[in-house]
């Protein structure tokens, strides 16, 4: 019974769902067919948008390719016209070419005729050269090398006469300030180191009180005479020179040991070799205090410090050493005092050059010893006790065996050409003297043209007469640097010599 009722449910079922699936697909349909429409309506209105934009576009594109058309012919026009100007310039400047070439050739062509008339003149010149030299050979008697020579050395001479004015101007003009501040520098330092000078020879007197004592200091078989120069190392000399006696030794230091010992034993009065020996030690200790002393007393004064002992004792050694009768240690104050007052003055180093003066001529306390220059040997023994390079150099470089490497080497030049040669400072030996005079005149003598030569004012000057016909007033000038410059490689001598050449015409006649 109930499954009639369920099958007709279950058939209403199926009929409901088949019928709700055909009407949900006709919906469908028709709804799809409806999309279509518009679809085909939305494409057709789509199509007529193209079209018009299609068209639109057609119309722009032409209208600007036109526009281009427009500004590429405008832009051809005006190039064209460009090239048509551009060709219009070349043509001229053809044409101006052209011109030039043949203006070019013409002047080539007038080069060329002006040429073969000068090499034509030329040869004509040569000729005539030919001919003149042949002619002056004849009539000179002198070949063409001779002449030639001969020519050559007139303008030598010219040349040398006109090198000697320029270089005189040139000197001139650099000396004209620079003497005038040299001047002041050096009278202002000269005015204010002025030092006093002991003057020393090879041999030292000694008094005795009577003539006596002469055969005691002998003794008996000369006995005392041996020990005492074989301890001193000292000639002693006894003449008849009355109540004295004569130490002789070129050792100046020793010298003044057997001074002192020989005087203490004349006032001791016992003199035998026992006596010598003692006295002897005591006045070597005496002379070796005193050595020290005057070495550190030099550096006292110039406030000179971190001086090594060796070299100060050295100093003191300067005390008994002179050169040309000029004590040296006291040369070398003055030195230093004079290189430090011009160093102030120019603004050098005021202590390198006062140390490097005081310590100049340190190499003759030991000159005596080591063989060499004292220059050298100065500048050695400054280096090994540790001196500075810049004293050093002004140590080697003062007697110019070696170039000045610093202002204040130059200074210690200076100072010591000023301090050997101002008047007084130093003497010369009698032999020496004349024999620089002779050399000195000797030399003028070799020279063409000189009639009398005379050295005066001791050799500082010299004096040189010349033949006025043979060397005129432009040759004296020549004259004078030549002679000049032979002194200088020929001779050595303390500051400067002056030369004069002196050239005189006299016309003398008589009225009758």
């Amino acid at each position: 019974m109930w499954l009639l009722p369920a099958i007709t449910i279950l058939i209403s079922l199926v009929l409901g769902l088949v019928g709700g699936f055909y009407l949900r697909k006709f919906y469908l349909e028709s709804k799809l067919e409806g999309a279509k429409e518009d679809a085909r309506k939305i494409i057709e209105e789509a199509k007529r948008e193209a079209e018009n934009l299609k068209k639109e576009a057609v119309l722009k594109s032409k209208e600007e390719i036109y526009s281009l058309k427009q500004e590429a012919e405008k832009e051809i026009k005006e190039r064209r016209l460009e090239l048509q100007k551009l060709e219009e310039r070349l043509l001229s400047r053809e044409e101006t070419l052209d011109r030039k070439a043949q203006s070019l050739e013409d002047k080539e062509k007038h080069v060329n005729q002006l040429k073969e008339e000068y090499l034509e003149k030329q040869r004509n010149l040569e000729e005539l050269i030919a001919q003149e030299e042949t002619l002056l050979s004849k009539i000179s008697g002198l070949s063409k090398e001779q002449a030639k020579e001969l020519f050559f050395r007139k303008i030598e001479e010219e040349a040398q006469v006109e090198a000697v004015k320029l270089r005189k101007k040139i000197i001139d003009q650099a000396k004209e300030e620079a003497d005038e501040k040299a001047r002041h520098i050096l009278s202002m330092a000269i005015q204010r180191c002025a030092a006093d000078h002991v003057v020393e020879t090879t041999v030292s007197v000694v008094a005795l009180p009577s003539d006596d004592i002469k055969g005691r200091i002998i003794g008996r078989e000369g006995r005392n005479i041996r020990t005492f120069e074989n301890l001193t190392g000292v000639n002693l000399i006894i003449d008849d020179t009355p109540e004295a006696v004569t130490l002789s030794s070129f050792d100046p230091v020793r010298r003044e040991i057997a001074r002192r010992c020989l005087e203490k034993l004349i006032v001791d009065g016992r003199i035998h070799p026992a006596q010598i020996e003692k006295l002897y030690e005591k006045a070597k200790a005496e002379v070796e205090a005193e050595i020290r002393k005057a070495g550190e007393q030099a550096l006292f004064e110039l406030s000179i410090t971190g001086v090594h002992s060796e070299l100060a004792k050295a100093l003191g050694r300067l005390k008994y050493r002179t050169s040309y009768g000029q004590n040296v240690l006291q040369h070398s104050i003055e030195v230093a005092n004079l290189a430090g007052v011009m160093a102030a003055e120019i603004g050098a180093d005021v202590k390198l050059a006062k140390r490097a003066g005081l310590l100049h001529d340190i190499g003759k306390a030991i000159d005596q010893e080591v063989e060499g220059p004292h220059t050298i040997i100065g500048a050695e023994l400054a280096m090994r006790l540790r001196e500075s390079p810049a004293v050093c150099n002004a140590i080697r470089a003062h007697h110019e065996e070696v170039e000045p490497e610093t202002v204040e080497a130059v200074l210690v030049q200076a100072a010591d050409a000023v301090s050997a040669t101002r008047p007084g400072a130093r003497r010369e030996t009698l032999e020496s003297y004349i024999r620089r005079l002779e050399k000195l005149e000797e030399l003028a003598h070799n020279f063409e043209g000189v009639e009398k030569c005379y050295a005066i004012q001791a050799g500082r000057e010299i004096r040189v007469m010349v033949k006025p016909t043979e060397v005129d007033d432009e040759k004296s000038n020549v004259l004078a640097f030549q002679l000049a410059r032979k002194i200088e490689e020929e001779l050595d001598y303390p500051g400067q010599i002056k030369v004069m050449v002196i050239r005189e015409h006299r016309a003398v006649e008589y009225a009758k």
